[in-house]
């Protein structure tokens, strides 16, 4: 981002080191989540990268979301939905909130549904393949179509980032 001209750095702004050891990342992750549009910065007149204190709320939704499994093209879109230069007000965040709301029910559900397959597996080898959720025999599944037929079938869709 060009430097604010004529702009003081606030009390509440922070370095790139400073943000990055408030948000428990590395630096070279922020200018990675900068790069990808997740979060923004802006210079100062001394070309020094300073970060308004409010990007550590889109930090922590980043770090969370990405150790759940949430590929960080949606969490781009979702943050995307959220005003920049400003904290998001209730309604804003509800907007956002609910439209990941679906997305997360339908990622917990397949999450769910692959919890309670693998309870009744005894692994391959498998002593239960009448039951097997996986078991496809001379290949059937595969006239389907490619990737985990059986999810596929089932769930009707699958992310790209499962199969």
């Amino acid at each position: 981002m060009p430097p604010r001209p004529g702009k003081p750095i606030r009390p509440n702004d922070l370095s790139v080191g400073e943000m990055a050891a408030r948000a428990g990342v590395a630096v070279s992750t922020l200018h990675f989540y900068e790069a990808e549009g997740l979060i923004e910065s802006w210079r100062t007149p001394a070309n020094h990268r300073r970060y308004d204190r409010r990007e550590l709320r889109r930090v922590a939704v980043i770090r969370v979301a990405q150790s759940l499994g949430i590929p960080l093209a949606e969490i781009r879109d979702i943050l995307g939905g959220l005003p920049k230069g400003r904290a998001p007000n209730k309604a804003e965040w509800q907007a956002v909130s609910v439209a990941w709301r679906t997305e997360l029910d339908a990622r917990i559900a397949r999450l769910e549904a692959l919890r309670d397959d693998l309870d009744g597996c005894i692994g391959c080898g498998c002593l239960s393949l009448e039951t097997c959720p996986l078991y496809n025999p001379a290949d059937v599944k595969g006239r389907s179509g490619p990737g985990p037929r059986t999810w596929i079938d089932r769930e009707g869709q699958i992310d790209d980032e499962a199969s």
